[in-house]
């Protein structure tokens, strides 16, 4: 998952915002003013996410609807924006061709897939009940990389042939890629696809140059924090489609009455095992998005507020159970637009809501100017949107944490583009194992930690004996949690003997969230590392025992 970027430091100043109807009352003017702005962003996104997907494009909306208003009352976050997701685009295409009925062809899975929706739904709602929460602790973070990385790689792919006018969805990788040249081709040969391309450049283009518009010119700049860029994407495309007399083919197309829109399950699959495997990629993928996005998002969030993870989970399995029942994608939190949201001003959940009740609003009141709309330029967008996913950068800053973690992401990378995105993820948390058991955790110690808790007056210290990695940490965070707040916690690593990366990393959040939670009063530090080796000179490097 990439790092959203940082909030305006102004935004820190002043009393905490309040929540529910007196935080509406409050904010309304920071929320609504927020919520349009991501609107604009959302709603060509979510239309683009939903034609990858092999979905009409109006699931996508109805999904940012639902996540927007249900799911942020539910919500256990205070800043997240949910809607369909471009993570999610792989996930959802590949369970729409695992239950197709004719082969190759996923809008004849679509029905099917709304039911795993459903069931994914409720499960979530049952992990949130049952305190799963936590289980973002359980991943390694290099893994979690590599699997992001993964779906760009494929993303891009994909929305390439689309941006050119044409399709690559019965294509296996090997040969999407292998195919562009030809699909090139095709396109010069025939001027009604060079005028699809030439729209796809621009978006691409708009998309690859907005964030950098202030380094080129002070005014351009402020121009671009005034209008995203999908904005001004549909700005120009839209009537460049129409000069172009772009066949209808080639154009978004959503029912003009809305309640067309709707569309219910099909559960006669539901007793085949395919169906039950693309239920739990859906609750994985989903969750595991949401939470990360979450804890990323409370990062940024001015007022260092901290979600309630099991509310989150309740929340996305509600409202991503009634969406898939009336014809939406799954949901997550996603990260671009909630760090969006947070740049541009928002306060509390109602922005989410009123980013959900405008689009509402689009698509039964426009859908005539939604129809508009070039399909090249909804590529054109998740092509950048890919490739920031597998951004070269992403590689070399998991290369600088450390060898190891870059094997973990690289061979996750391409198990979710080769083989499957469920079988990348397992064997890239496997080879994450073994490495950990090279590196001296005993087999004893790969699921438990060694953790004692020592009260001593107003200090407590946690001792941190034997090796400590991912696949054990998540024991020792619930202990942590359970500690009292304002106190002087003391991690102590003098009896340790390996703590991953992913360890160090969770440990520097619990910092940060605890001095948080405890208002200023006390706080954590980290002590006795003198003895264990850094694998690398980054701050939060895999440390290992001397003697290994």
């Amino acid at each position: 998952m990439s790092t959203p970027q940082s909030a305006p430091a102004s935004n820190s100043k002043g009393p905490v915002p309040l929540d529910w109807m007196p935080g509406l009352m409050q904010n309304a003017k920071f929320d609504l003013v927020s919520g349009f702005i991501i609107f604009l962003i959302a709603l060509p996104l979510c239309l683009g996410i939903s034609i990858a997907s092999g979905a009409p494009p109006i699931s996508g909306v109805l999904t940012a609807i639902v996540g927007g208003i249900l799911g942020a009352v539910l919500s256990g976050s205070h800043l997240t924006i949910n809607g369909p997701a471009a993570g999610m685009i792989v996930v959802v295409f590949g369970v729409f061709m695992s239950l197709a009925d004719v082969p190759g062809d996923p809008t004849t899975g679509y029905k099917y897939a709304l039911a795993v929706g459903v069931v994914c739904g409720l499960i979530q709602i049952v992990l949130g009940l049952v305190g799963a929460g936590a289980m973002t602790n359980m991943f390694n973070l290099s893994v979690v990389h590599g699997m992001l990385a993964g779906i760009g790689l494929i993303v891009l792919g994909k929305q390439v042939h689309v941006a050119l006018g044409s399709s690559a969805a019965k294509l296996t990788m090997v040969q999407t890629y292998g195919q562009i040249p030809a699909a090139l081709g095709k396109m010069m040969a025939d001027p009604m696809l060079q005028k699809v391309a030439l729209i796809g450049f621009i978006a691409i283009f708009i998309m690859a140059i907005w964030p950098s518009m202030g380094k080129i010119a002070p005014v351009l700049g402020k121009i671009a924090k005034l209008l995203p860029a999908p904005l001004v994407i549909m700005l120009i495309t839209v009537p460049l489609a129409a000069s172009f007399g772009l066949d209808k083919k080639y154009l978004v197309n959503v029912p003009l009455n809305f309640m067309d829109s709707f569309v219910f399950p099909d559960w006669s699959k539901i007793g085949m095992g395919i169906f039950w495997k693309g239920v739990f990629i859906y609750v994985f993928v989903a969750s595991l998005e949401s939470l990360l996005t979450a804890s990323a998002v409370d990062k940024l969030d001015p007022w260092k507020r901290q979600s309630n993870m099991n509310r989150e989970l309740v929340g996305k399995g509600a409202a991503n159970a009634l969406v898939s029942f009336i014809g939406g994608l799954p949901m997550i939190a996603e990260v671009v637009r909630s760090s969006a949201n947070i740049m541009n001003g928002a306060r509390t959940r109602w922005s989410n809501i009123f980013h959900g009740v405008f689009l509402l609003l689009a698509v039964a009141m426009i859908p005539v100017v939604l129809n508009m709309i070039p399909l090249a330029a909804l590529a054109g967008m998740l092509v950048v949107i890919g490739f920031r996913l597998a951004h070269p950068k992403e590689f070399a800053h998991v290369a600088h944490i450390g060898k190891e973690e870059l094997f973990f992401m690289v061979a996750t990378t391409l198990g979710v583009v080769f083989v499957d995105l469920l079988w990348g993820v397992i064997g890239g948390m496997v080879l994450a194992m073994v490495v950990n058991l090279m590196r001296g955790v005993p087999i004893a110690n790969l699921f438990s930690a060694k953790t004692t808790i020592e009260t001593r007056g107003e200090t407590i210290v946690v001792g941190m004996q034997g090796a400590h990695g991912f696949n054990n940490y998540l024991g020792v965070r619930k202990k942590l949690e359970k500690l009292p707040l304002g106190k002087t916690v003391t991690i102590d690593f003098a009896k340790a003997t390996f703590i991953d990366h992913t360890v160090r990393d969770r440990l520097n959040d619990f910092k940060n969230e605890y001095a948080a939670k405890s208002g200023g009063k006390g706080g954590v530090t980290i002590q006795n590392t003198a003895h264990l080796q850094a694998s690398s000179h980054h701050e939060f490097s895999a440390l290992v025992s001397a003697k290994a």
